[in-house]
């Protein structure tokens, strides 16, 4: 993932997060500030994906090597005309960048969208996905990778529950298994993206136990879209199941108003 694109730095980073940058991405920097490209991404307020731009301030720095420290970035939706402003941190010294303040929150922008989740989480684990994006955004990387950690051992639990009503299922021979073998054992019963990216699981345990908060931040997105690609699969299933239900009934009404009239 490229954390200096311009939708990732805005609408997906975690403050705090340290972006390194080299002497030839000094452009990056630039556009990053005063870019006139739209940047797709989701407005809360409307519930949909939407267009901001960069207001363009009347004096740029065009010498990035003399300017070091604040700068104050306002984005504006082209349908709300609403404001979202970003204060960054820029050393040219460590040559690093990094978002140090936000409002509205990046917390304010994902939370809404978790809502689609309700059908396959529970109450419970909406809230912990809520607290992993919060703590986040907040520049807590370490504890947000625990509560994306949990959501994902409770996917993993769901399938156990359902594959354990299986004549031919070995539940001895799943318990003493490592997760990436849980995983494989129930391939049959899970979301294809998780079976092919078992590895998402060792992401989270090593992030938790090894790496530092600034780690932590920087990969957060990726992970968590990893798990939001795992519910999205549950969720079109859900939907598929949902569909079939409604199209049965609807069809068994019709049927049964076919029979009455030739009765």
């Amino acid at each position: 993932m490229n954390l200096l694109d311009l939708q990732t730095y805005y609408f997906e980073l975690p403050l705090y997060a340290k972006v390194q940058y080299s002497e030839n991405e000094e452009d990056k920097i630039f556009g990053l500030m005063w870019s006139e490209i739209g940047i797709n991404a989701y407005n809360p307020t409307i519930r949909e994906n939407t267009t901001y731009f960069i207001v363009i301030p009347k004096s740029k720095h065009f010498l990035l090597s003399i300017y070091n420290g604040r700068i104050v970035t306002d984005l504006y939706c082209s349908r709300t005309k609403e404001i979202v402003t970003v204060i960054s941190f820029l050393d040219t010294k460590t040559k690093t960048i990094q978002k140090i303040g936000q409002h509205p929150s990046i917390a304010h922008f994902h939370i809404a969208k978790i809502k689609d989740y309700q059908k396959v989480l529970n109450p419970e684990k909406i809230k912990e996905f809520t607290r992993a994006i919060g703590l986040a955004s907040n520049g807590v990387g370490i504890g947000s990778f625990v509560y994306l950690r949990r959501i994902f051992e409770h996917l993993l639990e769901n399938e156990h529950q359902k594959a354990k009503l299986a004549d031919d299922w070995n539940d001895e021979l799943y318990v003493r298994s490592k997760v990436v073998e849980k995983i494989e054992l129930l391939k049959n019963n899970l979301p294809s993206f998780l079976v092919e990216n078992k590895t998402l699981y060792g992401i989270l345990s090593v992030g938790i136990h090894s790496l530092e908060e600034n780690e932590c931040l920087q990969y957060f997105e990726t992970v968590k879209i990893g798990i939001e690609l795992i519910l999205d699969e549950e969720l079109e299933k859900y939907r598929k199941e949902q569909k079939i239900l409604d199209a049965k009934k609807k069809i068994g009404i019709v049927n049964q108003q076919i029979k009455n009239k030739k009765e």
